[in-house]
C-alpha cells in the first residue's frame, strides 16, 4: 500500500492527504463515513483501533483531527460540534475559578459572551486590551497575571493585526497560555504554532469547511498535558463532531489553499477599488499599505485573507448598504465560497454592545467569496450608489 500521507510535506499536500489513507478493504480513495454509534469488542475491553463508543471516538472524526493538526503544524487536533464548543473545552481545560483571561478588544462576540456570561459567574476573570499594541499587553500582564492570553489576528471585524511571536514571548514570560483564533487567516495563510502560540482555535464552519453547509470547531494544541485535559472534556461533555459533519469539513479542507488564494485576490481588488471611494469613510483590509498592520501581516501571513470591513460614516448608511447588495447575501458567518455582507452591530456582535468590544454602528463586514470579482465590484458599487 502506498502511504501518501507520509510522503506529504507541503501544505497543499497535507491538506489533501493527512488522515486520508484509502480504505484498505475496498481500495476506496475517499475514506468511508463511519456512522456507527458503537463498536464491537474482541472480548471485554478488546477495542479495535481504540474505538468503543461514538462520543469517545469515531474514525471519520479521527481522520479530520489528524488532518487539522497536520495543516496547522501541530500534534494534537480535536474536533468539536462548533467553534464555541471548542473554545469552551479549552477554557475549562486551562482555567480554574480565580484565573483570568486577557482578551483582545476586537473579537467574535460569542467568545466574549462565553467568557463573560458563562464562565464569569463561575469565577473566571476577564480583562480586555488592544492586542495589536504589545506595550498595552505587557503593561496589563505586569499589572496582574493572566492564565490565558487570547487573540484573533486578523481580528473580527476590524481586522487588527497582532504580532503573534511578540505576543507569545510576552505571554510565556508571564506564565500564560497563548491562544490564537486563526479562523480569519486559516492555516493556509498563517501558522500561529510556528510563531510560538500554544493553542490554535478554529470555527471550522468558516474557511476550513468553506461551503456554508456544516457547523464545527477545532483546537490544535502543542502541550501534551493541556491536550489530554481538553480531550477528556471533549469526551466527558460530548460536544463532538458528528461523522457527516467531520467528513464535510475534511472535504472542504482539501481545497482550502486554492480557495484562500482566490478569496485573498478578490478581497485585495475590492479593497483597492473601495479605498478612497467618496461614499466609504474607511476600508479595513491588511492588504492595503495604509493599514497600520500591513507590514506585520505581510511578514506573518502569506496573503491577506478574504474579509474586508467598511466604515460607511453612519449607522443609517451602513444598514442601507447591507440591505442593498444583490450578489453579496445579507447573512451571518463568513468563509464560504459565496460572498456575504454582515452588519455586526445587530448581527454577529450584538452581544458586545455597550462593552469595550462594541463595533461601530457605521461598520459592515464583507466576506468576499470566489465569484467573478468584476461582478462583486459591480454589486458593491451599485449598493454604494444607492446611499
Amino acid at each position: 500500500m502506498t502511504d501518501h500521507a507520509s510522503s506529504a510535506r507541503g501544505f497543499d499536500s497535507l491538506a489533501v492527504h493527512a488522515g486520508q489513507e484509502f480504505d484498505p478493504t475496498t481500495g476506496a480513495v475517499i475514506p468511508p463515513v463511519h456512522f456507527s454509534s458503537t463498536y464491537a469488542q474482541d472480548g471485554i475491553g478488546g477495542l479495535r483501533g481504540g474505538y468503543e463508543y461514538g462520543r469517545s471516538g469515531n474514525p471519520t472524526r479521527t481522520a479530520l483531527e489528524r488532518q487539522i493538526a497536520a495543516i496547522e503544524g501541530g500534534v494534537h487536533g480535536l474536533s468539536f460540534a462548533s467553534g464555541l464548543a471548542a473554545e469552551d473545552a479549552l477554557l475549562r481545560a486551562a482555567l480554574q475559578p480565580g484565573d483570568e483571561v486577557l482578551l483582545g478588544n476586537d473579537v467574535y462576540g460569542g467568545t466574549y459572551r462565553l467568557i463573560a456570561r458563562i464562565l464569569g459567574p463561575w469565577g473566571v476573570g476577564l480583562r480586555v486590551v488592544d492586542m495589536s499594541d504589545l506595550a498595552q499587553v505587557e503593561a496589563a500582564l505586569a499589572e496582574r497575571p493572566a492564565k490565558i492570553v487570547w487573540v484573533e489576528t486578523p481580528s473580527n471585524p476590524l481586522l487588527r493585526v497582532t504580532d503573534i511571536a511578540g505576543l507569545a514571548r510576552l505571554g510565556h514570560a508571564a506564565g500564560a497560555v497563548v491562544v490564537v483564533d486563526n479562523t480569519f487567516a486559516s492555516p493556509a495563510l498563517q501558522q500561529p504554532l510556528a510563531l510560538g502560540a500554544d493553542v490554535v482555535v478554529h470555527s471550522t464552519t468558516k474557511y476550513l469547511g468553506g461551503h456554508s453547509d456544516v457547523i464545527g470547531g477545532a483546537l490544535v494544541i502543542a502541550d501534551d498535558a493541556l491536550a489530554e485535559k481538553a480531550r477528556f472534556l471533549q469526551f466527558a461533555t460530548g460536544a463532538v463532531s458528528g461523522p457527516l459533519d467531520a467528513w464535510l469539513t475534511t472535504r472542504g479542507i482539501k481545497t482550502l489553499a486554492v480557495r484562500m488564494q482566490r478569496h485573498s485576490e478578490n478581497a485585495q481588488q475590492i479593497a483597492e477599488v473601495l479605498d478612497g471611494h467618496d461614499r466609504v469613510a474607511r476600508v479595513y483590509y491588511p492588504g492595503l499599505p495604509s493599514h497600520p498592520g500591513h507590514e506585520l501581516a505581510a511578514r506573518q501571513m502569506s496573503a491577506f485573507g478574504g474579509i474586508v470591513t467598511l466604515d460607511l460614516g453612519d449607522g443609517a448608511s451602513a444598514r442601507r448598504f447591507a440591505e442593498s447588495t444583490r450578489l453579496f447575501t445579507l447573512a451571518e458567518s463568513l468563509g464560504g465560497v459565496e460572498s456575504l455582507v454582515n452588519y455586526p452591530d445587530e448581527m454577529t456582535h450584538a452581544s458586545v454592545r455597550g462593552t469595550e468590544l462594541a463595533v461601530p454602528e457605521s461598520v459592515v463586514r464583507l466576506s468576499v467569496g470566489i465569484e467573478s470579482v468584476d461582478d462583486l465590484v459591480a454589486d458593491l458599487e451599485q449598493a454604494l450608489a444607492a446611499l
